[in-house]
């Protein structure tokens, strides 16, 4: 009797080195859903998006499903799409959709889903204005006017913030939109000066009931073929997914500076 019980001690105590060596096997998650909102015809947004989401399905393997409309439309195609995405991408201007599209929007919102917003995101919804302040953080008073030399600083709260990673000071031309009194709860994580004015560019939010939002000012055709640009929205997408970004792959265009 006591020699079965030594002999089955003595095998499980031999496979306990075996049991700590082996590696915990973790499977990977998979690559990121976006659902995207175009409706910006100054700023070219379906175009500089649809080229988004090229660049980001050839690199990273993240799938994209788009609603193109434009300034104004009152309804967008495929938005059911997006209630299968894990990140909702918002780049159009005062749309007037209302009913069961806008209370999608909403409904997404409130659940604390990932938002990233891109430059007229601010004023997306011309029947939810308040978009801006209670998803954003934002406060949108308009712009100035065309800066022919922006300078692109690091905010000061900001440092190793996941979403700057990689990312160093740069000079883009452009208009910089007014953004007087932010949230209390956003944090900047790049500004911008030029000659006539100074504002921030990009900000992140922990919203209160968990969700994460990103918002940029910039979006002009020629910053999303901007080296700096795009990796910042590569890390934005995956920061508020609760995601790791990947490494970084260049552009296959040459990067130009911002518009």
């Amino acid at each position: 009797m006591r020699s079965a019980l030594a002999t089955a001690l003595g095998a499980l105590l031999a496979a306990v080195p075996a049991l700590a060596d082996k590696k915990e096997t973790r499977t990977p998650a998979p690559p990121l859903k976006l659902h995207m909102l175009s409706g910006s015809k100054e700023y070219k947004s379906e175009p500089s998006l649809k080229a988004l989401a090229a660049y980001l399905k050839k690199h990273y393997g993240i799938a994209s499903t788009l609603s193109l409309g434009a300034d104004s439309v009152k309804e967008f195609p495929n938005l059911d799409a997006m209630d299968v995405a894990d990140v909702l991408v918002v780049f159009c201007r005062r749309t007037k959709i209302t009913g069961r599209q806008l209370e999608r929007v909403r409904k997404w919102c409130k659940a604390g889903k990932p938002v990233v917003g891109i430059r007229t995101a601010s004023h997306a919804f011309q029947n939810w204005l308040a978009f801006d302040k209670e998803v954003l953080g934002g406060d949108y008073k308009g712009h100035g006017g065309g800066e022919k030399a922006v300078a692109v600083t690091l905010g000061s709260k900001a440092a190793g913030h996941p979403v700057l990673k990689g990312i160093e000071p740069w000079t883009r031309p452009g208009k910089l939109y007014r953004n007087p009194n932010l949230a209390a709860d956003v944090t900047v994580l790049l500004n911008g000066k030029g000659a006539k004015d100074a504002q921030p560019l990009a900000w992140v939010r922990a919203r209160k009931n968990g969700g994460r939002v990103f918002y940029t000012s910039m979006g002009g055709p020629a910053d999303f073929q901007s080296e700096p640009f795009l990796r910042l929205l590569v890390n934005a997408l995956h920061w508020t997914a609760r995601r790791t970004a990947p490494k970084f792959t260049k552009p296959d265009v040459p990067a130009k500076p911002g518009g």
